[in-house]
């Protein structure tokens, strides 16, 4: 984080569904994080993906995230709404020639090589123009070009990162055939408008690091810091999410933020607090990001795992 610039943190939950105990733990990292440091902490609404968004999740998810004692600074931004901003970046990496037209479907690139990060890596195809058994098709993404470069970033959890593009992911989608602006892209202008510092998240997104800095880079934005903390795997070693059946967060806030705050292995004092004022008031002054586990991944409690009819009672 610069220290010229005042942290300015955010959380971007999708309402695809309610926020589970894997949700709690990246709320709960960057909002401590946000007000140790005397910083500001936004929230946005990453709903551009329209086709799985849930018209009923946002309002829980506000519901839920004002129970559990978050309080965030200005309006909720959604990603619904600034479409217009996506296609100025786009245009900016068209006029820079970084980008390109792609009319390949998943099916042409079953068979590409699998990189580091699980992902197909893209075997340049359209690079040079769409070829001429691939023209008559509509459908067309768009990928920026990735070139040689290799993107390193010091991460304050996980230490020294590094990704050469071209090896690992090759040139990547910023919109997707579909015509919707791809995630990597959308959460780079959204960062850059809200002059985002500091990124406290999940590190499940730490593979996606690299991507995202090219693209600040290319777009001429400024680079936050990043701190990437552990996941919740559920009882079969699958994250925590709505696609995994997560239990949805309780009706009780407290024991619930005192597991997660566990689960970040953050110092807890007797006697514990009893009400969520107290959990924040002691949070806060007590958070050590030096003592966050220094690994990806962690085992969720079990009581946080699957959904069940006592989940509300049992926690």
């Amino acid at each position: 984080m610069s220290h010229a610039a005042r942290y300015r943190g955010r959380f971007a939950p999708s309402p695809t569904g309610p926020l589970h105990f894997g949700s709690l733990i990246a709320a709960l990292a960057s909002y401590a994080d946000a007000r140790a440091h005397g910083g500001e902490w936004l929230l946005r609404i990453d709903d551009i993906d329209e086709p799985r968004a849930r018209g009923d999740a946002e309002t829980d998810i506000l519901a839920t995230l004002e129970r559990y004692g978050f309080e965030w600074d200005g309006p909720v931004v959604r990603q619904s709404a600034q479409a217009a901003r996506y296609a100025d970046a786009l245009a900016s990496l068209d006029q820079r020639h970084a980008v390109y037209q792609c009319a390949c479907t998943r099916r042409d690139l079953e068979s590409a090589r699998l990189g580091k990060c699980g992902e197909r890596i893209y075997p340049g195809t359209c690079r040079d123009g769409i070829p001429p058994e691939r023209a008559l098709r509509e459908d067309r993404a768009w990928r920026v070009r990735v070139d040689a470069a290799t993107i390193g970033f010091h991460d304050r959890l996980q230490g020294q990162q590094q990704q050469n593009l071209a090896r690992d992911v090759g040139d990547f989608i910023v919109k997707r055939a579909d015509g919707l602006y791809a995630y990597q892209l959308c959460v780079v202008v959204d960062d850059a408008d809200s002059a985002i510092t500091d990124l406290v998240r999940g590190a499940d997104l730490l593979a996606s690091t690299a991507r995202q800095i090219f693209l600040q880079r290319k777009l001429g934005f400024a680079e936050p810091a990043y701190l990437h903390v552990p996941i919740a795997l559920n009882a079969a070693g699958e994250k925590l999410s709505k696609q995994t059946r997560a239990r949805s967060l309780p009706n009780d806030p407290v024991p619930a933020l005192i597991s997660a705050w566990r689960f970040l292995d953050q110092p807890l004092t007797a006697p514990l607090p009893s009400s969520v004022a107290d959990f924040w008031r002691y949070a806060i002054r007590a958070w050590v990001p030096a003592r966050l586990p220094p690994v990806p991944m962690l085992p969720a409690p079990a009581v946080y795992e699957r959904p069940g009819p006592s989940l509300r009672d049992s926690v």
